[in-house]
């Protein structure tokens, strides 16, 4: 009888060189078949065929993961036939800028719906697949304004203020089951298509070690899914060593 096929989603993958897109090579070389979701089919095909032609299984859902009929859809079609779900991240966020007397209202929710219940949705989903299982790992992507507000960022860092909640509160109860939540914080720009595109003087200013390498990161979240459930990080912070905190 064939091995079942064991299967991770990552949700929130654009561009290639983009941290979705290397958690899915990542995961792809420990022998998961991965399912890349995102909201733009062009680019998941793009980095699930770059996936195979390394040899890996890699497939595409375009999927809004604000929209609670396409995060079940994805979830039925990933874990279909002989596939055992394994490992889901969600990666997905909005990053606006906004003095607050001049942050709209729908801006402000649009943040919280893609950052929150975004994150709420594909968790509520993971845990159904895996907690008949009795294991599996669910992983969140966070990043500074988790922790902490600053000018401008009013709403991105509620809406990352509020993912964190959703995985602490995940965490302690799926715990006891069997089922790894974990939030990482990514403390500080990373080295990738986006920042390079939108921000090439904070890239140069940054210099070598300044930003974070995102198979570096993709390397943190997979140790993650490995640890010993003895032993279970549920907040995990990375950054440069030459980022100050």
């Amino acid at each position: 009888m064939p091995e079942p096929k064991r299967v991770a989603i990552v949700v929130g993958v654009g561009a290639e060189r983009g941290l979705g897109a290397a958690l899915a090579r990542r995961f792809a070389r420990e022998g998961l078949h991965v399912v890349v979701a995102g909201r733009t089919q062009a680019r998941l095909d793009q980095v699930a065929a770059s996936i195979r032609a390394g040899g890996g299984s890699a497939e595409g859902i375009a999927a809004d993961t604000t929209r609670e009929a396409d995060v079940v859809a994805l979830f039925d079609r990933a874990f279909t036939g002989d596939a055992v779900p394994e490992l889901v991240v969600f990666n997905a966020g909005n990053n606006v800028r906004a003095p607050i007397r001049e942050l709209e209202a729908e801006v402000f929710e649009a943040a919280w719906r893609v950052g929150t219940l975004g994150g709420f949705l594909v968790g509520r989903e993971a845990a159904r697949r895996l907690v008949p299982l009795g294991r599996g790992s669910i992983l969140f992507t966070g990043a500074s304004a988790s922790l902490r507000g600053r000018a401008g960022f009013a709403g991105f860092a509620a809406a990352k203020a509020g993912l964190r909640a959703v995985s602490q509160s995940m965490a302690r109860e799926l715990g006891p089951l069997g089922i790894h939540v974990a939030h990482v914080v990514i403390d500080g720009g990373i080295a990738g298509e986006r920042l390079e595109s939108r921000a090439p003087q904070r890239v140069a200013e940054a210099g070598e070690d300044g930003l974070l390498d995102i198979d570096a990161i993709a390397e943190a979240y997979w140790q993650l899914h490995r640890q010993h459930r003895s032993a279970w990080t549920q907040e995990l912070d990375l950054r440069p060593f030459k980022e100050g905190f």
